[in-house]
């Protein structure tokens, strides 16, 4: 039978246990991405930049995926080429699928190859649904004007230049990896590389209409709340995968993961409540993002009352630089970050290496890493463990600025990164001649040819002009509202 022990579709390596719950954990943080950002990015803009939004959402997702197999995945966790690279090549054949999983430069001294009990397939898919979600992440900060043209020359330049170097460096055997540097599942690879990606974009793309900055409402809060729901569950994959094993560190990090975005939702709303004087929504999923991306690089490391104080932390310092700090930085004021990435990622990123570094434990850290020696400053680690969390942390800031600011300036050589500002009016239908709800009317200025597109294959008028139709629909007694 195909599925009996020691069969060729069972060797003795396969652990079936861990290959489930690895492709579950993919799957899980697929949904973050399709649909759980998607939704989000759709229904947190304005109502003309619906479609846009989520839109460059799926096409990084799908994007990614060529890239990632074509040449991604082994620049980030194959052969060692550079102290923070590895060698290029194609992910694509059987013979290098169907093989046992392994990060062949983990192995150095006396630190031991990496070897999931499960193929190479699983390993791909895994790491590609990080790469992923990491561009659609990025694409927060340009989110109302980035040209859509630019937008698909951006994703596949910068996942091979940027992400490939810090996953290949943190996790993949590079010079961080064997420093010792600590990153459970992204805080810097994800969040920080994102973060800093995304407000650098947002400098040299340029900002959004002053009537969009200044007025940006969500054209569906309960949509955004699905979105933000779907990324929260989902982030159990997103953590509990990270082992590379349905093991104890997997169970450890689920819970922390919950504890910590709990604990940071309530002190971001009680932090409004304190200051503006009732809770805010948006900010109560903010706070819920922030405490997400601070627990992650050190979910599976840290004692669950210490995912309480990273939780708080996370809930409070970037409300801090978001609510006080923003306002009183020319730099901060002057970009246009329009999900504020920078402040729910970078910074909720950087605090959660940090702070990962204080509270990393020994016995935790033993159960989950190869490398020997790293361990919270609280437990031994000294200084020294909280200096190399802010090295590699300045490592991924410099890299990613660097890398970022290069693409974006040799893709603007060839085509506009910001769209006109005439089609910015216009939002949707300017990018992509279609529009997110059947509705008319979000105080914009009402142009007929643009909005009669009734006619039939052979150009007759199939119900009239769009002032004949919301004409029918008055006499037919709909209360029409301009």
């Amino acid at each position: 039978m195909a599925y009996a022990a020691g069969s060729p579709a069972v060797p003795d390596w396969l652990n079936k246990g861990d290959n489930a719950w690895q492709l579950t954990a993919a799957t899980m943080v697929g949904i973050q991405s399709m649909p759980g950002l998607v939704v989000l990015y759709g229904s947190i803009v304005k109502k003309k930049w619906a479609v846009n939004s989520a839109f460059m959402a799926l096409y990084a997702y799908a994007s990614s995926l060529l890239v990632w197999v074509l040449v991604g995945f082994r620049m980030a966790f194959g052969e060692r080429l550079l102290p923070f690279w590895g060698k290029a090549g194609v992910a694509l054949s059987q013979d290098y699928l169907v093989g046992r999983a392994k990060l062949s430069a983990t192995e150095r001294g006396s630190t031991p190859l990496v070897e999931p009990f499960y193929p190479e397939a699983t390993l791909v898919l895994f790491q590609f649904e990080f790469a992923a979600i990491t561009l659609i992440l990025l694409a927060g900060s340009v989110l109302g004007r980035m040209n859509i043209k630019a937008w698909m020359a951006f994703t596949p330049l910068w996942l091979m230049l940027s992400y490939t170097v810090g996953a290949f460096s943190l996790w993949g055997g590079g010079f961080l990896y064997h420093w010792g540097v600590i990153d459970y599942s992204g805080g810097y690879v994800i969040h920080l590389s994102s973060g800093i990606a995304g407000f650098t974009a947002a400098y040299w793309v340029g900002p959004r209409l002053k009537s969009d900055r200044e007025r940006f409402s969500p054209n569906n809060i309960l949509l955004m709340i699905a979105g933000g729901g779907l990324l929260w569950m989902g982030w159990a994959g997103f953590n509990g995968g990270a082992p590379y094993a349905a093991n104890i560190t997997a169970s450890i990090a689920v819970l922390n993961t919950n504890v910590s975005a709990a604990t940071s939702l309530l002190t971001w709303t009680c932090l409004d409540v304190i200051f503006f004087g009732k809770p805010s929504v948006i900010g109560a999923v903010q706070g819920m993002m922030t405490g997400l991306v601070c627990i992650t690089p050190g979910a599976g490391l840290v004692q669950t009352w210490a995912a309480v104080v990273m939780g708080i932390f996370a809930g409070s310092v970037p409300w801090f630089t978001m609510m006080i700090l923003h306002k009183k930085s020319a730099l901060l004021m002057k970009v246009d970050d329009t999900l504020a990435v920078f402040h729910t990622h970078a910074v909720a990123g950087l605090l959660g290496g940090v702070l990962t570094g204080l509270l990393a434990t020994p016995e935790l850290m033993m159960m989950e890493s190869s490398v020997p020696g790293p361990k919270g400053a609280f437990y031994g680690g000294g200084i020294k463990q909280v200096g190399k969390q802010l090295a590699g942390a300045a490592f991924v800031i410099v890299w990613t600025l660097v890398v970022t600011t290069l693409i974006l300036l040799g893709i603007g050589l060839f085509v506009p990164l910001r769209m006109p500002d005439d089609q910015l009016m216009i939002g949707d239908d300017a990018a992509h001649g279609e529009e997110a709800y059947a509705l008319w009317g979000d105080g914009e200025k009402f142009d007929a040819t643009r909005h009669d597109v009734s006619r039939g294959a052979g150009g007759e008028r199939e119900m009239g002009t769009a002032e004949q139709r919301l004409a029918g629909m008055g006499a037919r007694g709909v209360t029409i509202q301009l």
